[in-house]
């Protein structure tokens, strides 16, 4: 996100299943197909090759280095509200799009159930949680999973992308400390700062949160799409002692940001062109090399003066143009 004075931070990370890949590439699509003469004349960098770079990161982290492994799109079914990108990215790819029903584990291998027999599967871009890969390991009651899947991959039969565990990294009480992990592992400072964050489980954080809650932002660490939040400059009185007592009564499951004036974007709404607040979701292939997308995903909260940007609740996108040099 860039703040009121200009300057881009950080504000979350999603690692486990980072969605919204397939609007920047739609997006891109239907911006060219309405104003081709605009691109006939930009140097705008194309992001229309995502889908073949991942891939070829997916087949490079085949476990056995086969030089035609078979790569799979693990979704939960089309009532995920994510379904359409696991669709579109499984036929960009030119890959199976499985559900758990459709694979099996067998000595330790994982085969795909098709019309003319199984076929071993080497490699699963998954977009289920791990709560419910594996139903022998994790949730016993899940659906969405194949039994003996960890197995297979504790044995070093099947690559899961993006890994098992990952997930902790989408927790917002570890991103405070990334800046810190960053100096550790790689010995330098980071380019981009985090939003100042105050953590509920420190007493002196605490404090400050509680007296301060008109006037920040408070979200639950394991709060997802915008929901379990607070804030504070946009609730009610009413509101803001509901969620002092539930802080207190959880505080290690909540953190608080200084409440930040996200930039704004020029954008087509009901009442015309009207100013927006917006952040950017860019997207980060990790595999024989590491590139970023030349775009992303600009998040865009439609409501006037909503600082919610997800989609989830009534948020948009635009397409993000990255030039050449």
């Amino acid at each position: 996100m860039r703040d009121q004075t200009g300057q881009i931070l950080v504000l979350e990370d999603n690692i486990r299943c980072p969605s919204g890949v397939s609007y920047v590439i739609e997006n891109r699509r239907l911006m060219k197909s309405l104003f081709p003469e605009v691109f006939s004349g930009a140097r705008i960098r194309p992001v229309s090759n995502y889908a073949a770079r991942l891939r070829d990161m997916l087949e490079f982290i085949t476990p056995d280095g086969g030089t035609q492994p078979r790569v799979v799109v693990l979704t939960p079914g089309m009532y995920n509200s994510a379904y359409f990108e696991h669709a579109f990215l499984a036929q960009q790819m030119g890959v199976e799009l499985v559900e758990g029903q459709d694979l099996f584990v067998k000595d330790n291998f994982v085969y795909m159930r098709t019309t003319r027999g199984p076929k071993r599967v080497d490699v699963i871009y998954r977009r289920v949680d791990d709560d419910f890969l594996d139903p022998a390991v994790f949730r016993p009651d899940s659906s969405l999973g194949c039994p003996g899947l960890m197995g297979a991959y504790r044995a070093g039969h099947v690559a899961i992308c993006n890994a098992v565990g990952t997930g902790i990294a989408d927790d917002k009480s570890i991103y405070p400390y990334v800046p810190k992990m960053i100096e550790f592992y790689l010995g330098e400072k980071p380019i981009l700062k985090n939003v100042p964050t105050y953590m509920c489980r420190n007493p002196d954080d605490l404090a400050y949160t509680l007296a301060n809650l008109k006037d920040l932002v408070v979200k639950e660490v394991h709060g997802a799409g915008g929901y379990g939040m607070l804030i504070g400059p946009r609730a009610s009185k009413a509101e803001i002692e509901s969620f002092r007592q539930r802080i207190l009564a959880s505080p290690q499951t909540y953190i608080a940001h200084p409440t930040l004036a996200l930039s704004t974007c020029p954008t087509y709404v009901e009442e015309g062109i009207a100013p927006r607040h917006v952040d950017l979701r860019p997207f980060v292939l990790s595999g024989q090399r590491i590139s970023m997308v030349p775009g992303g995903l600009t998040r865009v909260a439609l409501k006037k003066g909503s600082l919610v940007v997800n989609s989830s609740q009534g948020g948009g996108t635009k397409d993000t143009w990255v030039l050449h040099a």
